[in-house]
């Protein structure tokens, strides 16, 4: 059967019917509108303006305070406004400010708000990059242990170049102690480690934390920049750090945050050869106390579960079995330690 086509006629009159009903327009929502503040108006005006007199600077300082880490007045969108206002001199002349004078660049830098948005000037150019990486250099001590300033630090590390970034790096390896002992400092190294992308940048600052996994593993806060260092999954690393631990493992797994490291250390089959060979280079009676601890039954059992596995190595295995073995009676029943061993009689 043969369909015969609609004619010319029929066919208008179905487009009449049902017309093609163009996309309603994208509508571009409406910039919002911010009054600057008469005394924002007057700060972009000095900052683009080629020289300022004295009595200028002195109205600019703390004008530029205010913008940095103002919360009323819609201070955000006043911070936002006046940074587009400002082409390239304009921001160089505003990074100069900010950072001319160590104890006004601090206290912003110090500042919730005034972190933030001392963060997001960093990488505008390479100009104002040059004024915040000297400031950095002046305070870099004073920047690193607070908890606010230390984040500008570290997107400093994100948008810098790495000649920038290379020159930071002997400050770094100067203070790592003190940082990584400090209650803000250890926080910032771990993002600073972060930030860092470039395979060269991060192995540096891993190599840091090796030299110093000793001292760092038996502090309250050190342990935590070790702690994250292994977390990073560099089998080299990983292993350089337990060997350097070596000698260290029993005590440490005695503490509560040194055991996290040695569990750790545990994870890779490397590594763990060191942890075990010290665990049976101590007596049978302070291995077992060990068990008993708090702290070290865990790295204690998770040693036997890892050396069970490795079918390579069961001489580890054995060898953390015969040493326990004698000492089980002192073990709690209910203890997982005194399960395994039970199940292997």
């Amino acid at each position: 059967m043969t369909t015969t086509p609609p004619s010319a006629a029929a066919r208008a009159s179905v487009e009449q019917e049902s017309p093609m009903v163009p996309p309603p327009p994208r509508l571009t929502p409406p910039r919002r509108v911010v009054n600057l503040t008469e005394e924002n108006r007057s700060l972009i005006n000095l900052l683009r303006s080629a020289t300022s007199t004295q009595q200028e600077t002195d109205t600019c300082i703390p004008s530029l305070f205010n913008l940095m880490t103002s919360e009323e007045g819609g201070g955000a969108a006043q911070f936002r406004d006046v940074i587009t206002e400002l082409d390239a001199a304009g921001l160089r002349k505003m990074a100069w400010f900010l950072t001319s004078n160590s104890g006004y660049f601090l206290s912003i830098a110090r500042n919730k708000k005034g972190s933030y948005r001392l963060q997001s000037l960093l990488g505008k150019s390479n100009d104002v990059d040059t004024f915040f990486f000297a400031a950095f250099f002046r305070s870099f001590l004073d920047v690193m242990t607070d908890k606010e300033a230390s984040y500008v630090v570290t997107q400093g590390l994100r948008v810098f170049s790495n000649v920038m970034k290379e020159a930071l790096f002997p400050h770094i390896l100067e203070h790592a102690q003190t940082l990584a002992c400090d209650q803000h400092g250890c926080l910032g190294l771990n993002r600073c480690i972060n930030a860092l992308k470039d395979p060269h940048c991060r192995t540096f600052f891993s190599n840091v934390v090796v030299v110093n996994a000793v001292p760092f593993s038996y502090h309250a806060h050190g342990n935590f920049v070790v702690q994250h260092v292994l977390r990073l999954n560099d089998l080299q690393c990983t292993l350089n750090i337990a060997l350097n631990l070596r000698g260290h493992c029993v005590e440490l797994s005695f503490q509560k945050y040194g055991s996290y490291i040695m569990e750790k250390l545990l994870n890779t089959r490397e590594s763990m050869v060191v942890v075990v060979e010290d665990l049976l280079n101590c007596e049978g009676a302070r291995l077992t106390r060990l068990a008993r601890g708090t702290y070290g039954n865990f790295v204690v059992y998770k040693a036997l579960r890892v050396t069970q596995a490795e079918t390579a190595r069961d001489d580890l295995f054995w060898g953390l079995v015969h040493r326990l073995r004698p000492f089980r009676d002192l073990l709690d029943e209910s203890c997982a330690i005194a399960a395994l061993l039970k199940s292997i009689d």
